[in-house]
């Protein structure tokens, strides 16, 4: 398998941030797999359909064409602003729940690292547990929710502790630590000293 990074972890705990400068430091892809359910999410709503409707939403992801960068596009759209929204905020959780939908996007996920030939940083709830339990570094990064909340300017404490409850109680691929993986809280951490973290257990693995 390529170089794999799983950095999973709570809404607000750094992750899209340090994976993506991880993977700018260390010359390799990056992968945002949250911005892939929130744009399956943004096209359920944009088409009108019911997001407890579990057959038509494995239908569509089933079928759609996903890049996230440099922008976030599904099916030639450009949601790149509209899944930071708070209707998707409140939605993506119930979205990514579901069964059909997470086992065809872990599909892609899969299909999109085999295709990096230096390797990858991913990050998302499920990347060292289930979409790659192989990689060859896996991060938990967590902070506490007053921070988080901060950090999800707008989102508010209430909508991510929701989130945090159906992302770790769903019953396909929740949200937990993996066994290898290495716990990291960034609460009192910038993100340079997280990546720098990060970046000296790679070199110690």
């Amino acid at each position: 398998m390529n170089t794999v990074i799983a950095i999973d972890g709570p809404a607000g705990s750094g992750k899209s941030t340090v994976a993506r400068l991880l993977a700018e430091r260390l010359g390799l892809s990056f992968l945002d797999t949250g911005a892939m359910y929130r744009a399956v999410t943004a096209l359920a709503i944009r088409r009108g359909i019911d997001v407890t409707d579990e057959d038509a939403l494995t239908s569509l992801a089933s079928t759609v064409d996903i890049t996230t960068t440099p922008r976030v596009i599904i099916n030639d759209l450009d949601v790149t602003e509209e899944i930071r929204t708070s209707e998707i905020n409140s939605t993506v959780s119930m979205v990514a729940a579901v069964a059909g939908v997470r086992e065809a996007m872990v599909r892609r996920q899969r299909e999109f690292a085999e295709r990096q030939p230096r390797g990858t940083v991913v990050e998302g709830r499920d990347i060292g547990t289930v979409v790659f339990p192989q990689a060859t570094l896996k991060v938990f990064l967590t902070a506490e929710l007053a921070v988080r909340e901060t950090r999800r300017a707008g989102e508010g404490s209430d909508s991510i502790a929701s989130r945090d409850l159906l992302d770790s109680s769903r019953a396909s691929s929740p949200l937990r630590i993996d066994a290898d993986a290495i716990e990291l809280d960034t609460t009192h951490l910038t993100v340079e000293q997280v990546v720098g973290e990060i970046s000296a257990w790679l070199k110690a693995h």
